[in-house]
């Protein structure tokens, strides 16, 4: 279950980690994220790799 229930759709944002971690913060403020939220948001996900960035995006946000 996504911390905050607003959705992004992964579909219309260009596939760059870069563009996907900037429209799930965006989405994230939108929701009422704290700063410190988005700041682990954003930790957690450059810790890995692409498939952890869509994974950690899933885990704050509803990915439709």
């Amino acid at each position: 279950m996504p911390k905050y229930y607003m959705e992004i759709d992964l579909s219309t944002i260009d596939g760059n980690a870069y563009a996907i971690m900037g429209a799930a913060q965006r989405v994230l403020k939108r929701a009422g994220a704290t700063p410190e939220e988005i700041s682990q948001y954003l930790e957690e996900s450059m810790s890995g790799d692409y498939e952890n960035l869509v994974e950690t995006v899933g885990k704050w946000l509803v990915v439709v």
